[in-house]
């Protein structure tokens, strides 16, 4: 791929934008030596003002989401998108959630622009587990367990019962729960089908890849390995 297309699909400006930074010799190699809009150097190799390029197409980033925040590029209120580099909003395709975070909810959101691996992992048949940790409004009963393993509990306006979970009571008030779906709001409206309320949840897992240590509202991009970690069974 020619470098002004490349740096345009990588949300460095449009076509005429890139060959304005051409021109002014703002793209160089790792040498300091100016690139011309024919050149095709290795990604690592390019220098945009001084600046190793963002990652190339095909990233997977760890974001940490805080509350207040939408997964989207349209919402009137704050998105996602603020918290990483302004262009990442540009590229080409687009760098996009692998899944939802309702506003409320923290914790561990994936996004790439490499959408044969997004719709791998938000695939039903993926049946990839996601684990959540719940604060409740009042206190657990002691039968959530075993209801939300019984593949029975069926949600309202739902005509498909849920696929078993596995809930685990941290606190009189506080549960971890993995779940194999992803339906609308399901986590809270399981707990509202069993007469509780939540009011915190936060995203701690997904598949063996656990949110570690990163700060909120920070991300960092995953190598291959943690992207392989996605399919496996939860961490213990």
């Amino acid at each position: 791929m020619k470098l002004v297309r490349y740096l345009a699909n990588l949300g460095y400006g449009s076509r005429r934008q890139v060959e304005a930074l051409l021109r002014d010799g703002r793209v160089i190699d790792a040498d300091g030596e100016p690139l011309g809009p024919e050149a095709q150097p290795e990604h690592e190799a390019i220098r945009v003002d001084g600046r190793p390029l963002d990652p190339p197409q095909g990233a997977v980033l760890m974001l940490h989401k805080p509350a207040g925040f939408t997964c989207s590029t349209s919402d009137p209120g704050r998105v996602v998108y603020e918290l990483l580099p302004p262009r990442f909003r540009l590229r080409n395709p687009i760098i996009a959630p692998v899944g939802r975070l309702d506003r409320d909810t923290t914790g561990l959101l994936l996004l790439t622009d490499d959408g044969p691996l997004l719709h791998r992992i938000i695939s039903p048949r993926s049946r990839i587990p996601k684990v959540y940790e719940a604060t409740l409004a009042r206190d657990l009963t002691g039968d959530e367990a075993a209801v939300f393993a019984s593949g029975t509990l069926m949600l309202r306006s739902e005509t498909t019962p849920l696929e078993p979970a596995v809930l685990e009571p941290l606190a009189p008030r506080r549960a971890r729960l993995t779940v194999t779906e992803g339906r609308y709001h399901q986590v809270r409206r399981m707990f509202a089908a069993v007469g509780n309320h939540v009011e915190a949840l936060h995203r701690t897992g997904i598949g063996g890849l656990g949110l570690d240590d990163l700060a909120e509202g920070k991300w960092r991009l995953l190598v291959p390995a943690e992207v392989a970690a996605v399919f496996k069974p939860t961490a213990s």
